[in-house]
């Protein structure tokens, strides 16, 4: 099968999982707008994901379950609907008060074109995220989907319980604990140290996300030590926008251009629209 046969979303959503393999890692650029969608395809990436933290700021509103559901549902439909690849949404903790609220996000953004989610527990107790995520899942088997969980533990980007032993121990219970509940994959932001990386992946009994940047190992270094998604998150949309406030900056401090001399061309962008 290949992405100009997937037909329908079930389809899209077992490609997309099947893609998840410590032998060749996902590698993610996230996108934030559909330019960007069609950028990250057009450069031969085989899926596209959102970042909610690109989204939330292309749309004036800052990350953190501040931008409204209806808002971030249309961006998901217009991404789905610009690009022939796999798209999966960052729906952060779900954009929902309880569990049926989660339900409803999950069946709009499946009905929007999403063929998988993220969906982060951040300081909630993780027998409250279980709920959300039993009603994602819940939600996605009512549409016939299959669609790709990634239950993101927040453990280590906030530094959540004391670290070292402590801290594995209760990533790896909550992941044991979200898979139970339908989760796909498990997504651990905050933590690139090979031997902790490897700890999880060993311990988790799902594909492994990491999120990388600078300073991280290298995808195929992650993948030896058994990781099966990387993702650059909100990395590619801060770099967009420091772009901008360099050029501003260039421009009304020295009257000169460079910060925009290595920028696409307005042919190759405006290429990506068709007629």
């Amino acid at each position: 099968m290949t992405t100009t046969n997937l037909e329908t979303a079930a389809e899209r959503a077992q490609w997309f999982a099947a893609l998840h393999t410590p032998a060749a890692p996902l590698a993610l650029a996230n996108a934030w707008d559909v330019a960007s969608a069609r950028l990250v395809e057009a450069a031969g990436a085989p899926a596209v994901a959102t970042t909610s933290a690109g989204v939330a700021w292309s749309l004036g509103s800052r990350d953190g379950n501040a931008l409204a559901r209806d808002r971030a549902v249309d961006l998901v439909a217009r991404v789905a609907d610009a690009v022939r690849v796999p798209v999966s949404a960052d729906i952060e903790s779900g954009f929902g008060a309880d569990p049926a609220g989660v339900a409803e996000t999950v069946s709009a953004v499946i009905a929007a074109g999403a063929v998988g989610i993220n969906i982060e527990d951040g300081s909630r107790e993780p027998a409250e995220h279980v709920e959300r995520l039993a009603a994602a899942r819940a939600a996605a088997d009512a549409a016939g989907v299959p669609l790709y969980v990634n239950a993101r533990i927040d453990t280590y980007l906030f530094g959540l319980g004391e670290p070292g032993a402590p801290r594995l121990a209760e990533t790896l219970s909550r992941a044991a604990a979200y898979l139970e509940a339908g989760a796909s994959g498990i997504f651990v932001p905050g933590v690139h140290e090979p031997e902790v990386v490897a700890e999880l992946a060993r311990g988790i009994d799902a594909p492994l996300n990491i999120l990388v940047g600078p300073g991280a190992p290298g995808v195929a270094k992650l993948g030896a030590l058994g990781v099966a998604r990387v993702s650059l998150g909100s990395w590619v949309a801060e770099a967009a926008y420091a772009v901008v406030r360099r050029a501003t900056e260039e421009l009304l401090t020295k009257g000169t251009y460079d910060a925009v001399a290595d920028s696409l061309t307005y042919g190759d962008l405006n290429s990506l629209f068709g007629n």
